[in-house]
């Protein structure tokens, strides 16, 4: 069992709040320098960890396959501002700014393909560790600081706004802001405490709060609605996934109404395009990793068709896999259904379940996919999104 997978699976651990990661205060580590481009793990025009090869196998339901090639944008018009999840597997309570193998591999699953949209920024910070989150898991105080990679975050976005966010006009850019489940956390209090009715709102497309439970209260989360359009700018895009066959539990980590009775945000970016309300089932435009699932290390994927070898990173499975915003049991949730049909070629079930010593964990949900899924979906609404913005 590798450790980069054991960090995805813990991620969410961060729900406990600030005070599990509470500890005895120390003296505040230096600030991060942002504008030494070392500092950042993604940078426009850099061959970094953004700049990975994308190319990926379509496998129809008849076994016939095509391939599709990927070309980051030239002059992309609009930015994009990324926050990974847990990955670092240093034993410290939060990790340094080195990038490692793991910072690698997320943003090839979750951020690279976003290049042939927008030019992306994705700042190292000094995240809570797998190590950390192990010992909250195990009852034990963390030695994670969840204030220092906040604040990291927060100093990275303040330097982008401030040196990076004009375009050759001098006028600023529009910005989608994307994070998945630690990275999603941080955005939230970023969205909370540095954007929502501050002068940055205005600047932002959009926020993809991904693989993280986001209360509502009266589809908003402070001021900022949820995306009911794809045609619609200023809003935020949320989910958690889980199987249709596999609802949230009652000790689900996702999804859940919190004590004061807010649900959880649920939009579904392929119902959007589609022109439909995230609660009705349409298919999702997913790319999965041939390499292992969300960023799983040492796990070979189930083969995808009988017969066909797949040597691409990616694999894309049309009509396969389709969704819906679901509520029930005071959970709220994309609820993602395989369209298995013994009698075509292709997979009948996908990977993606967290597995601990043989044992599925269903209050996990398809957390290790939750931005796989979508991949297709988010691209294209952001373009859209970016649009709007543009014509406001």
């Amino acid at each position: 069992m590798k450790t980069t997978w054991l960090a995805w699976t813990l991620a969410a651990a961060l729900t406990a709040g600030s005070g599990a990661l509470a500890q005895t205060p120390a003296p505040a580590p230096a600030p991060n320098d942002y504008g030494k481009t070392e500092n950042w793990l993604c940078w426009p025009g850099r061959q970094d960890a953004c700049a990975v090869d994308q190319t990926t196998t379509i496998i129809q339901a008849d076994g016939k396959t095509a391939t599709e090639t990927f070309k980051p944008a030239a002059a992309p018009a609009y930015d994009c501002f990324y926050v990974y999840p847990t990955v670092s597997a240093q034993p410290t309570g939060n990790s340094d700014m080195t990038v490692t193998a793991s910072e690698r591999m997320v943003v090839e699953q979750q951020l690279a393909r976003f290049t042939s949209k927008c030019r992306v920024f994705a700042p190292m910070y000094r995240q809570v560790t797998l190590a950390a989150l192990r010992a909250v898991m195990m009852g034990q105080p963390s030695p994670g600081d969840g204030a220092l990679a906040y604040g990291d975050v927060r100093d990275a976005w303040t330097w982008y706004l401030t040196h990076e966010n004009k375009g050759p006009d001098g006028k600023a850019r529009g910005v989608v802001l994307i994070g998945h489940s630690q990275g999603s956390r941080v955005l939230q209090t970023l969205l909370k405490q540095e954007i929502d009715g501050k002068p940055a709102q205005k600047r932002m497309i959009s926020a993809l709060i991904l693989g993280m439970t986001t209360p509502v209260v009266d589809g908003k989360y402070g001021s900022i609605p949820l995306c009911a359009k794809a045609d619609q700018a200023g809003c935020i895009v949320t989910y958690v996934s889980f199987r249709e066959t596999s609802p949230p539990p009652a000790n689900s980590r996702f999804g859940v109404t919190d004590a004061q009775g807010h649900p959880a945000g649920c939009v579904n970016p392929a119902a959007l395009l589609a022109g439909k309300a995230s609660t009705e089932e349409v298919p999702l435009r997913s790319y999965l990793s041939a390499k292992g699932f969300g960023a799983v290390s040492g796990q070979a994927p189930k083969p995808f068709a009988t017969g066909v070898t797949v040597t691409t990173p990616f694999v894309a499975l049309p009509g396969l896999l389709s969704a819906r915003c679901a509520s029930e049991r005071g959970f709220t949730y994309l609820s993602v259904k395989v369209n298995a049909d013994p009698a075509d070629p292709r997979t009948d079930e996908i990977t993606g379940d967290v597995v601990v010593g043989g044992a599925v964990l269903k209050d996990w949900g398809l957390h290790l996919i939750d931005v796989n899924l979508e991949m297709g979906d988010l691209v294209a609404l952001v373009d859209r999104q970016a649009a709007a913005y543009a014509a406001k």
